[in-house]
């Protein structure tokens, strides 16, 4: 058996992608498995990382700001198609599913012309223009959020799946996670991420945060910014005379995020769909700011989603400030009961192993 995954940019369409190949490696030790992806995205280091090959080809999204940049862009379009065409008759998939980003047009658009099998999976609640464009095209649209079912045109081929999260989530124990990190049971334990390539916002505000959150010694606090970020940051915390320590762990990045998260007691993080399903399999409640600056404003409607459940409180980013952030935290830290609820409520909002549906909806 061989299939073509292929999706990419972000850690939120690159992780599904491999949790789906990983389920099919699982189910048919023996199936040969490509990712196809392009070599701007985190997909040339995540990828290689996860024991896949990975090919490349040429595809960029449309600039709304400067239109005459799209020449360019119809251009890396029309060489895409042509180099899509090559990896599919080249490799031969029996099966074509891709997760998102720009580089799934070209692929799966090519791979049914072929009238190979194709599937897409979007993670979000509110659906991107490549999966829109895309659902004509496939045999199935697996949809993280039952909300996401409004705006697709074709009812019969939707599945509500959940987001395919990789078995280490699932896994882990916060007990030998808390003891790797050298964090003790009676410790409150908070991490700050921005997704995989950190966040501005956050930052500042999680930056202005620590001095009234440090004073409090049972805080321990992973305040991960961001390669880009790192530097900055680490400069400006030191200026504010706070000690970086075992309390105080200012990160640029962190390689295993399942152990992390699970050992933690609460999140702060933007609203990304991965993000948000990995926090409901680790059951761990949540103070969620979306992005305002995203396609659709889709992370509201993924912190929404979660909100509405009781698993997790919103801030949008127009009130976030530091004040407001200490004052969140210290009445969810103080209320255990609240968390607990939160906890269960979220733990709850995931239902199954959505990987496993996936593949199940798959036939092979």
């Amino acid at each position: 058996m061989r299939v073509i995954m292929t999706g990419g940019g972000t850690g939120g369409h690159i992780y599904p992608a491999i949790a789906i190949a990983d389920k099919i490696k699982e189910k048919h030790p023996d199936a040969e498995i490509l990712f196809v992806g392009t070599a701007r995205g985190l997909e040339k280091k995540l990828v290689p990382q996860s024991g896949y090959p990975i090919k490349f080809i040429t595809v960029t999204g449309f600039n709304r700001k400067n239109l005459l940049k799209n020449i360019q862009v119809l251009n890396n379009l029309r060489k895409g198609f042509k180099e899509a065409k090559a990896i599919l008759k080249e490799f031969r998939p029996d099966v074509v599913i891709g997760t998102g980003g720009y580089v799934c047009g070209p692929v799966v658009k090519m791979a049914h012309s072929f009238k190979i099998r194709t599937f897409i999976h979007e993670q979000n609640a509110f659906p991107g223009l490549t999966n829109k464009i895309l659902e004509r095209y496939v045999e199935k649209v697996f949809v993280a959020f039952p909300e996401a079912r409004l705006n697709f045109k074709k009812p019969d081929k939707l599945i509500v799946s959940g987001n395919p999260v990789r078995k280490e989530f699932f896994d882990a124990d916060k007990k030998a996670c808390r003891e790797k990190f050298g964090i003790s049971d009676d410790d409150f334990v908070i991490l700050s991420f921005g997704g995989s390539q950190g966040a501005a916002k956050i930052n500042e505000v999680m930056k202005g945060a620590l001095e009234k959150l440090s004073q409090d010694k049972k805080n321990v606090i992973f305040f991960v910014t961001g390669n880009s970020y790192y530097d900055k940051i680490l400069s400006e915390v030191k200026e504010q005379n706070i000690e970086v320590n075992d309390k105080i762990r200012v990160l640029p990045y962190i390689d295993d995020m399942a152990k992390c998260l699970v050992a933690c007691d609460l999140v702060i993080c933007r609203a990304g769909a991965l993000a948000v399903s990995e926090i409901m399999v680790c059951g761990k409640p949540a103070i969620l700011i979306p992005s305002p600056n995203v396609a659709s404003n889709h992370q509201f409607f993924n912190a929404k989603a979660l909100v509405d459940k009781g698993g997790a409180v919103m801030i949008e980013e127009k009130h976030f400030n530091a004040d407001t952030l200490v004052e969140t935290i210290l009445a969810l830290k103080g209320d255990e009961s609240k968390l607990e609820e939160m906890a269960i409520a979220s733990k709850s909002a995931m239902g199954k192993d959505a990987a496993e549906i996936i593949y199940n909806e798959l036939g092979l």
